[in-house]
Protein backbone atom coordinates (compact mmCIF):
# COMPACT_ATOMS: atom_id res chain seq x y z
CA UNK A 1 0.00 0.00 0.00
CA UNK A 2 3.24 2.20 1.20
CA UNK A 3 4.41 1.56 -2.41
CA UNK A 4 1.18 2.75 -4.38
CA UNK A 5 0.77 5.74 -2.22
CA UNK A 6 4.37 6.32 -3.31
CA UNK A 7 3.96 6.36 -7.00
CA UNK A 8 0.76 8.08 -6.74
CA UNK A 9 2.68 10.64 -4.80
CA UNK A 10 5.27 11.01 -7.30
CA UNK A 11 2.81 10.58 -10.46
CA UNK A 12 1.36 13.83 -8.69
CA UNK A 13 4.59 15.88 -8.58
CA UNK A 14 5.25 14.84 -12.10
CA UNK A 15 1.90 16.06 -13.28
CA UNK A 16 2.76 19.49 -11.19
CA UNK A 17 6.17 19.95 -12.01
CA UNK A 18 6.23 18.70 -15.81
CA UNK A 19 10.32 17.48 -14.38
CA UNK A 20 10.84 13.63 -15.49
CA UNK A 21 11.05 11.03 -12.86
CA UNK A 22 13.62 9.23 -14.19
CA UNK A 23 16.82 10.05 -13.30
CA UNK A 24 19.02 9.19 -16.30
CA UNK A 25 20.48 12.25 -17.35
CA UNK A 26 20.03 13.90 -20.73
CA UNK A 27 23.91 13.45 -22.51
CA UNK A 28 25.01 16.82 -24.13
CA UNK A 29 27.83 16.62 -26.75
CA UNK A 30 29.93 19.82 -26.86
CA UNK A 31 32.49 19.90 -29.47
CA UNK A 32 34.82 22.91 -28.78
CA UNK A 33 38.25 24.34 -29.77
CA UNK A 34 40.10 24.07 -26.19
CA UNK A 35 43.64 24.20 -27.98
CA UNK A 36 45.70 25.82 -30.10
CA UNK A 37 45.76 29.86 -30.00
CA UNK A 38 42.38 29.75 -29.70
CA UNK A 39 41.49 27.54 -27.76
CA UNK A 40 40.31 29.98 -24.50
CA UNK A 41 37.22 30.53 -26.83
CA UNK A 42 35.99 26.92 -26.35
CA UNK A 43 37.07 27.49 -22.65
CA UNK A 44 35.03 30.40 -22.20
CA UNK A 45 31.50 28.79 -24.23
CA UNK A 46 32.06 25.41 -21.75
CA UNK A 47 32.45 27.45 -18.57
CA UNK A 48 29.43 29.30 -19.50
CA UNK A 49 27.52 26.62 -20.35
CA UNK A 50 29.13 24.96 -16.76
CA UNK A 51 27.98 27.98 -14.73
CA UNK A 52 24.02 27.36 -15.67
CA UNK A 53 24.54 24.02 -14.73
CA UNK A 54 26.18 24.33 -11.88
CA UNK A 55 23.39 26.65 -10.46
CA UNK A 56 21.04 24.30 -10.69
CA UNK A 57 23.09 21.40 -9.66
CA UNK A 58 23.97 19.75 -12.37
CA UNK A 59 20.75 20.03 -13.96
CA UNK A 60 19.34 22.48 -16.55
CA UNK A 61 15.23 23.02 -16.76
CA UNK A 62 15.36 20.85 -13.47
CA UNK A 63 15.92 18.03 -15.55
CA UNK A 64 19.46 15.79 -14.64
CA UNK A 65 22.20 16.55 -17.35
CA UNK A 66 25.75 15.38 -18.51
CA UNK A 67 27.83 17.64 -20.39
CA UNK A 68 30.43 15.42 -22.75
CA UNK A 69 33.36 17.72 -23.92
CA UNK A 70 35.83 17.07 -26.30
CA UNK A 71 38.35 19.06 -28.07
CA UNK A 72 38.11 20.12 -31.84
CA UNK A 73 41.67 21.55 -32.27
CA UNK A 74 40.14 23.48 -35.16
CA UNK A 75 40.07 20.78 -37.30
CA UNK A 76 36.97 20.20 -39.15
CA UNK A 77 38.14 16.49 -39.57
CA UNK A 78 38.28 15.98 -36.25
CA UNK A 79 35.13 17.82 -35.15
CA UNK A 80 33.38 15.75 -37.62
CA UNK A 81 35.00 12.26 -35.32
CA UNK A 82 34.27 13.71 -32.19
CA UNK A 83 30.00 14.34 -32.94
CA UNK A 84 30.42 10.72 -34.69
CA UNK A 85 31.18 9.40 -31.79
CA UNK A 86 28.99 11.53 -29.69
CA UNK A 87 25.83 9.95 -31.06
CA UNK A 88 27.16 6.68 -32.28
CA UNK A 89 28.71 5.77 -28.97
CA UNK A 90 27.07 8.09 -26.58
CA UNK A 91 23.79 8.52 -27.68
CA UNK A 92 23.67 12.16 -28.10
CA UNK A 93 20.62 13.28 -29.06
CA UNK A 94 21.60 17.62 -28.42
CA UNK A 95 24.74 19.14 -29.44
CA UNK A 96 26.72 22.46 -28.80
CA UNK A 97 30.04 23.75 -28.79
CA UNK A 98 31.38 24.83 -31.60
CA UNK A 99 33.38 28.19 -32.33
CA UNK A 100 34.70 28.05 -35.66
CA UNK A 101 32.34 28.07 -38.94
CA UNK A 102 35.07 26.02 -41.11
CA UNK A 103 33.68 23.35 -38.39
CA UNK A 104 30.49 24.15 -38.14
CA UNK A 105 30.22 23.39 -41.79
CA UNK A 106 31.76 20.17 -41.68
CA UNK A 107 29.85 19.20 -38.70
CA UNK A 108 26.52 20.48 -37.96
CA UNK A 109 24.91 19.75 -41.80
CA UNK A 110 25.33 15.43 -40.65
CA UNK A 111 24.04 16.20 -37.41
CA UNK A 112 20.71 17.16 -37.86
CA UNK A 113 20.40 15.06 -40.98
CA UNK A 114 21.12 12.26 -37.87
CA UNK A 115 17.90 13.97 -35.90
CA UNK A 116 20.40 15.61 -33.42
CA UNK A 117 19.22 18.56 -32.39
CA UNK A 118 21.91 21.37 -32.68
CA UNK A 119 22.21 24.30 -30.97
CA UNK A 120 25.26 26.85 -31.77
CA UNK A 121 26.73 28.69 -28.90
CA UNK A 122 29.18 30.34 -31.48
CA UNK A 123 29.87 29.92 -35.15
CA UNK A 124 26.79 31.07 -37.50
CA UNK A 125 27.48 30.36 -40.91
CA UNK A 126 25.32 32.17 -43.45
CA UNK A 127 25.11 28.91 -45.45
CA UNK A 128 23.01 27.52 -42.54
CA UNK A 129 21.18 30.71 -42.24
CA UNK A 130 19.51 30.46 -45.26
CA UNK A 131 18.95 27.98 -47.79
CA UNK A 132 20.78 25.86 -45.87
CA UNK A 133 18.95 26.02 -42.95
CA UNK A 134 17.66 22.91 -40.86
CA UNK A 135 14.13 22.51 -38.42
CA UNK A 136 17.18 21.13 -35.91
CA UNK A 137 19.54 23.50 -36.12
CA UNK A 138 19.35 26.08 -33.80
CA UNK A 139 21.64 29.22 -33.20
CA UNK A 140 21.30 31.12 -29.91
CA UNK A 141 24.47 34.00 -30.89
CA UNK A 142 24.26 35.25 -33.78
CA UNK A 143 24.19 34.79 -37.58
CA UNK A 144 28.03 35.34 -38.37
CA UNK A 145 27.42 38.62 -40.51
CA UNK A 146 25.31 40.31 -37.36
CA UNK A 147 28.37 42.62 -35.46
CA UNK A 148 29.98 43.35 -38.47
CA UNK A 149 26.81 45.19 -39.77
CA UNK A 150 26.26 46.53 -36.52
CA UNK A 151 30.34 48.49 -37.30
CA UNK A 152 29.56 49.23 -40.96
CA UNK A 153 26.28 51.18 -39.87
CA UNK A 154 28.67 52.80 -37.45
CA UNK A 155 31.05 53.55 -39.74
CA UNK A 156 28.61 55.29 -42.06
CA UNK A 157 26.78 57.29 -39.16
CA UNK A 158 30.61 58.77 -37.99
CA UNK A 159 31.51 59.45 -41.48
CA UNK A 160 34.25 57.07 -42.60
CA UNK A 161 34.65 57.13 -45.72
CA UNK A 162 37.35 54.99 -47.06
CA UNK A 163 38.01 52.01 -44.75
CA UNK A 164 40.17 49.19 -45.30
CA UNK A 165 38.96 45.63 -44.50
CA UNK A 166 40.93 42.40 -43.20
CA UNK A 167 39.46 39.19 -42.11
CA UNK A 168 40.89 35.27 -42.33
CA UNK A 169 40.43 32.95 -45.16
CA UNK A 170 37.31 31.08 -43.75
CA UNK A 171 33.90 31.26 -43.67
CA UNK A 172 33.28 33.29 -40.96
CA UNK A 173 35.92 35.73 -42.66
CA UNK A 174 33.94 36.35 -45.57
CA UNK A 175 30.57 36.48 -43.85
CA UNK A 176 32.37 39.72 -41.07
CA UNK A 177 33.19 41.59 -44.16
CA UNK A 178 29.88 41.10 -46.17
CA UNK A 179 28.39 42.35 -43.36
CA UNK A 180 30.15 45.24 -42.41
CA UNK A 181 30.18 46.32 -46.16
CA UNK A 182 26.18 45.42 -46.13
CA UNK A 183 25.59 48.70 -43.95
CA UNK A 184 28.82 50.55 -44.81
CA UNK A 185 28.25 53.28 -47.53
CA UNK A 186 31.68 54.50 -47.92
CA UNK A 187 34.81 53.32 -50.11
CA UNK A 188 36.94 50.04 -49.59
CA UNK A 189 40.62 51.35 -49.47
CA UNK A 190 41.49 47.49 -49.50
CA UNK A 191 40.15 44.14 -48.64
CA UNK A 192 42.69 41.36 -47.72
CA UNK A 193 42.03 37.70 -46.40
CA UNK A 194 44.53 36.24 -44.03
CA UNK A 195 45.34 32.50 -43.12
CA UNK A 196 43.80 31.50 -40.51
CA UNK A 197 45.77 31.10 -37.69
CA UNK A 198 48.02 33.72 -39.18
CA UNK A 199 50.78 35.54 -37.00
CA UNK A 200 52.95 37.47 -37.96
CA UNK A 201 51.10 40.24 -40.42
CA UNK A 202 53.98 42.18 -41.01
CA UNK A 203 52.86 41.89 -45.08
CA UNK A 204 49.82 43.10 -44.18
CA UNK A 205 50.35 46.08 -42.06
CA UNK A 206 52.67 47.47 -44.64
CA UNK A 207 49.94 47.56 -47.43
CA UNK A 208 47.50 49.11 -45.51
CA UNK A 209 50.01 51.59 -44.35
CA UNK A 210 50.47 52.73 -48.12
CA UNK A 211 46.61 52.48 -48.50
CA UNK A 212 46.06 55.28 -46.24
CA UNK A 213 43.01 54.72 -44.99
CA UNK A 214 40.64 56.53 -43.03
CA UNK A 215 39.71 53.72 -40.70
CA UNK A 216 40.23 50.48 -40.31
CA UNK A 217 37.45 47.09 -39.91
CA UNK A 218 39.30 43.85 -38.69
CA UNK A 219 37.78 40.31 -37.59
CA UNK A 220 40.53 37.99 -35.98
CA UNK A 221 39.24 36.07 -33.41
CA UNK A 222 41.41 34.45 -30.55
CA UNK A 223 45.08 34.49 -30.87
CA UNK A 224 44.90 36.18 -34.25
CA UNK A 225 43.18 39.11 -32.87
CA UNK A 226 46.24 39.74 -30.21
CA UNK A 227 48.57 39.21 -32.54
CA UNK A 228 47.16 41.67 -35.12
CA UNK A 229 47.01 44.45 -32.44
CA UNK A 230 50.13 44.57 -30.43
CA UNK A 231 51.62 44.61 -34.16
CA UNK A 232 49.07 47.58 -35.16
CA UNK A 233 50.58 49.30 -32.10
CA UNK A 234 54.10 48.74 -32.17
CA UNK A 235 53.79 49.82 -35.86
CA UNK A 236 52.59 53.40 -34.63
CA UNK A 237 49.39 52.55 -36.57
CA UNK A 238 47.00 53.04 -33.50
CA UNK A 239 47.95 56.89 -33.47
CA UNK A 240 47.42 57.30 -37.10
CA UNK A 241 44.29 55.16 -37.96
CA UNK A 242 41.25 54.37 -36.09
CA UNK A 243 40.74 50.59 -35.67
CA UNK A 244 37.21 48.97 -35.67
CA UNK A 245 36.14 45.70 -35.24
CA UNK A 246 33.67 43.02 -33.96
CA UNK A 247 33.39 41.97 -30.33
CA UNK A 248 35.39 38.85 -31.21
CA UNK A 249 38.48 40.93 -31.91
CA UNK A 250 37.89 42.68 -28.53
CA UNK A 251 36.99 39.75 -26.15
CA UNK A 252 37.90 40.65 -22.45
CA UNK A 253 40.13 37.95 -22.27
CA UNK A 254 41.95 39.22 -25.51
CA UNK A 255 41.96 42.65 -24.11
CA UNK A 256 44.43 41.43 -20.84
CA UNK A 257 46.65 39.95 -23.23
CA UNK A 258 47.24 43.14 -25.50
CA UNK A 259 46.43 45.89 -22.51
CA UNK A 260 46.76 49.70 -24.10
CA UNK A 261 46.80 48.88 -27.43
CA UNK A 262 43.19 48.86 -28.24
CA UNK A 263 41.82 51.39 -25.94
CA UNK A 264 39.69 53.98 -27.63
CA UNK A 265 38.67 50.81 -29.98
CA UNK A 266 34.74 50.77 -30.79
CA UNK A 267 33.40 47.27 -31.36
CA UNK A 268 29.79 45.76 -32.16
CA UNK A 269 28.11 42.99 -29.99
CA UNK A 270 25.17 41.99 -28.96
CA UNK A 271 26.62 41.85 -25.14
CA UNK A 272 28.17 43.46 -22.37
CA UNK A 273 29.04 42.73 -18.74
CA UNK A 274 27.51 46.09 -18.05
CA UNK A 275 24.32 45.53 -19.76
CA UNK A 276 21.69 46.41 -17.55
CA UNK A 277 18.96 43.46 -16.87
CA UNK A 278 18.38 41.20 -13.93
CA UNK A 279 20.04 38.19 -15.53
CA UNK A 280 22.82 39.89 -16.71
CA UNK A 281 23.95 41.26 -13.31
CA UNK A 282 23.11 37.42 -12.02
CA UNK A 283 25.30 35.76 -14.61
CA UNK A 284 28.36 38.44 -14.62
CA UNK A 285 28.53 38.12 -10.52
CA UNK A 286 28.15 34.29 -10.74
CA UNK A 287 30.80 33.74 -13.57
CA UNK A 288 33.44 36.36 -11.68
CA UNK A 289 32.67 34.46 -8.51
CA UNK A 290 33.22 31.29 -10.33
CA UNK A 291 35.54 31.94 -12.12
CA UNK A 292 37.78 34.89 -11.01
CA UNK A 293 37.49 36.41 -14.11
CA UNK A 294 35.23 38.89 -16.24
CA UNK A 295 32.81 37.03 -18.63
CA UNK A 296 33.36 37.34 -22.27
CA UNK A 297 30.78 37.56 -24.90
CA UNK A 298 31.46 33.83 -25.64
CA UNK A 299 30.65 32.91 -21.84
CA UNK A 300 27.27 34.51 -22.11
CA UNK A 301 26.80 32.99 -25.36
CA UNK A 302 27.38 29.09 -23.97
CA UNK A 303 25.19 30.29 -20.65
CA UNK A 304 22.46 31.26 -22.77
CA UNK A 305 22.45 28.03 -25.28
CA UNK A 306 22.45 26.46 -21.68
CA UNK A 307 19.34 28.37 -20.59
CA UNK A 308 17.68 27.77 -24.06
CA UNK A 309 18.28 23.87 -23.42
CA UNK A 310 17.36 24.39 -19.72
CA UNK A 311 13.33 25.97 -21.06
CA UNK A 312 13.12 23.06 -23.49
CA UNK A 313 14.05 20.01 -21.43
CA UNK A 314 11.27 21.99 -18.89
CA UNK A 315 8.93 22.17 -21.23
CA UNK A 316 9.12 18.54 -22.57
CA UNK A 317 10.35 16.84 -19.13
CA UNK A 318 13.48 15.70 -20.23
CA UNK A 319 11.73 13.37 -22.32
CA UNK A 320 13.28 13.37 -25.99
CA UNK A 321 11.73 10.70 -27.67
CA UNK A 322 9.26 13.48 -29.82
CA UNK A 323 12.33 15.60 -31.28
CA UNK A 324 9.35 17.84 -32.64
CA UNK A 325 7.85 18.61 -29.05
CA UNK A 326 11.25 19.48 -28.12
CA UNK A 327 12.06 21.84 -31.75
CA UNK A 328 8.31 23.34 -30.73
CA UNK A 329 9.70 24.49 -27.21
CA UNK A 330 13.31 25.74 -28.34
CA UNK A 331 11.63 27.80 -30.79
CA UNK A 332 9.58 29.56 -27.97
CA UNK A 333 12.98 30.59 -26.33
CA UNK A 334 10.85 30.81 -22.77
CA UNK A 335 14.21 32.14 -20.58
CA UNK A 336 15.87 34.89 -19.37
CA UNK A 337 18.21 35.80 -21.72
CA UNK A 338 21.48 37.64 -20.46
CA UNK A 339 21.40 39.95 -23.37
CA UNK A 340 18.06 41.34 -22.74
CA UNK A 341 15.44 41.02 -25.87
CA UNK A 342 15.63 37.24 -27.30
CA UNK A 343 13.89 35.74 -29.45
CA UNK A 344 14.13 33.11 -32.74
CA UNK A 345 13.32 34.50 -36.41
CA UNK A 346 12.00 31.70 -39.05
CA UNK A 347 15.34 30.30 -39.39
CA UNK A 348 15.89 29.97 -35.91
CA UNK A 349 19.02 32.50 -35.48
CA UNK A 350 18.02 35.46 -33.60
CA UNK A 351 16.13 38.68 -33.22
CA UNK A 352 18.11 41.14 -30.96
CA UNK A 353 19.65 44.33 -30.16
CA UNK A 354 22.94 44.87 -31.21
CA UNK A 355 25.89 47.70 -29.93
CA UNK A 356 28.52 49.57 -30.62
CA UNK A 357 31.32 49.47 -27.20
CA UNK A 358 34.58 51.22 -26.94
CA UNK A 359 37.49 50.05 -24.98
CA UNK A 360 38.29 51.79 -22.04
CA UNK A 361 40.69 51.70 -19.30
CA UNK A 362 39.58 49.90 -16.41
CA UNK A 363 41.62 50.73 -13.45
CA UNK A 364 43.53 48.06 -12.14
CA UNK A 365 42.46 45.70 -14.04
CA UNK A 366 43.94 47.28 -17.61
CA UNK A 367 40.94 47.69 -19.90
CA UNK A 368 37.63 46.67 -20.80
CA UNK A 369 34.82 47.43 -23.06
CA UNK A 370 31.64 50.17 -22.23
CA UNK A 371 28.65 49.69 -24.12
CA UNK A 372 28.33 53.30 -25.87
CA UNK A 373 24.90 53.03 -28.01
CA UNK A 374 22.25 50.94 -29.68
CA UNK A 375 22.79 50.65 -33.24
CA UNK A 376 19.98 47.93 -33.94
CA UNK A 377 16.74 47.27 -32.19
CA UNK A 378 15.29 43.70 -32.78
CA UNK A 379 17.73 42.53 -35.61
CA UNK A 380 17.38 40.25 -38.10
CA UNK A 381 19.81 38.17 -40.17
CA UNK A 382 19.62 39.27 -44.02
CA UNK A 383 19.22 35.17 -45.03
CA UNK A 384 16.25 34.43 -43.27
CA UNK A 385 14.28 34.78 -46.24
CA UNK A 386 16.04 32.66 -48.10
CA UNK A 387 15.48 29.71 -45.18
CA UNK A 388 12.46 27.28 -46.35
CA UNK A 389 11.07 25.31 -43.00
Amino acid sequence: MRGLMLTAALAALYSITGIALAETPVKIGMVTTLSTKAGYLGEEIRDGFMLAMDQEGGRLGGVPVELLVDDDGRDPGKGKQIADRFIQRDGVKIMTGIVFSNVAMAVVPKVVRDQVIYISPNAGPSALAGEGCHENYFNVAWQNDNLHEAVGQYATDVGFNNVYLLAPNYPAGKDALAGFKRYYKGKVAGEVYTKLGQSDYAGELAALRAAAPDAVFFFLPGGMGINFIKQYAQAGLNQQIPLMGPAFSFDERLLRAVGDAALGVVNGSQWNHDLDNEANRVFVEAFRKAYGRTPTLYASQGYDAARLIGSALKQVGGDLSDTGAFRTALRKADFPSVRGAFKFATNQHPIQDIYVREVVRAGADGTTNETRKKVFANHKDAYAAECRM
